[in-house]
């Protein structure tokens, strides 16, 4: 009855940990995005180049965090 109770407990600490990550990296897309904004709006105000610099740093801040955030679950399916 004890290894059922460490079993269960183990699969609960790995769902919880799994929510983590994800909620995780779902405030650095966030975060992310809205720096790669900014960097990009102060790019176009310097450069006078309407929105072109803003929608570019933010599509490289999102390309980058889904690339990552696939390299790290394709890790964990690999360890798991």
């Amino acid at each position: 009855m004890r290894l059922t109770m460490g079993k269960i407990r183990d699969e609960e600490f790995n769902s919880f940990r799994g929510i983590t990550m994800l909620s995780a990296w779902g405030l650095s897309l966030v975060a992310a995005s809205f720096l790669f904004l900014w960097i990009g709006h102060l790019l176009d105000e310097l450069l006078e180049s309407a929105p072109r610099f803003m929608l570019s740093m933010l599509f490289l801040a999102v390309a980058g965090c889904l690339t990552e955030l696939y390299v790290e679950v394709r890790r964990r399916m690999k360890d798991s």
